[in-house]
């Protein structure tokens, strides 16, 4: 059975909220509300620059990367090439401010980990880009972070294999996620029709 690729996005999906990556992914359910419309505006822009060099440095955007031995597949808005000695950074740009969590920057390490595998070249350093701060947060590849970033790899590509969606479990997130209605987090969370099907086919002894 051939492999399902994982996406970039899957993995800040996951490491966000596992209910919404399995929604999204496995169930190909999605939604917009106003963050995810502004985050879409604002890659585009990114997205629509061509390349250019300035100060020894080459900008290279849109970039098509895969890693199959990773099992991850995805494009980075923008890659930072020195042009002396070929050292290779990754930019990631988000819509809103630093998180108090690791969920921006495990995407971004797995973006490092792609490019080493398909350059062969070793990546010490990444960037966050925010827009609601307009600062640019530098962020160090390390054994600690590629060490979590593979471990949420590993827990996507079972929630891929599964094919199953993990119960909801309501908390202060939901109110900023865009599948609110659709995954109705107060309601599901709540719901024991399963135990009650499975009660059904028990009997006394």
């Amino acid at each position: 059975m051939t492999q399902k690729l994982i996406p970039l996005s899957a993995l800040q999906h996951f490491a966000f909220c596992p209910r919404q990556c399995a929604l999204i992914h496995n169930e190909q359910v999605w939604a917009e509300n106003f963050l995810t419309a502004h985050g879409q505006l604002l890659h585009q822009k990114v997205d629509s620059g061509v390349g250019e060099n300035r100060k020894g440095i080459r900008f290279e955007r849109a970039v098509q990367v895969s890693a199959p031995t990773l099992g991850l597949v995805g494009k980075l808005d923008l890659v930072e090439v020195d042009t002396n000695n070929e050292t290779l950074v990754p930019v990631e740009y988000k819509r809103g401010k630093p998180k108090m969590d690791d969920v921006d920057k495990i995407q971004l390490c797995a973006q490092a980990l792609c490019l080493e595998e398909m350059t062969g070249k070793h990546i010490n350093i990444g960037a966050l880009w925010y827009w609601q701060t307009r600062k640019r947060l530098e962020v160090n590849i390390d054994a600690a972070l590629r060490s979590q970033t593979q471990a949420v790899i590993t827990k996507v590509a079972d929630l891929f294999a599964s094919n199953q969606t993990p119960k909801a479990h309501f908390d202060k997130r939901c109110k900023a996620c865009s599948l609110f209605d659709l995954c109705n987090p107060k309601l599901t969370a709540q719901d024991r029709s399963s135990d009650y099907c499975k009660g059904l086919y028990i009997t006394d002894m």
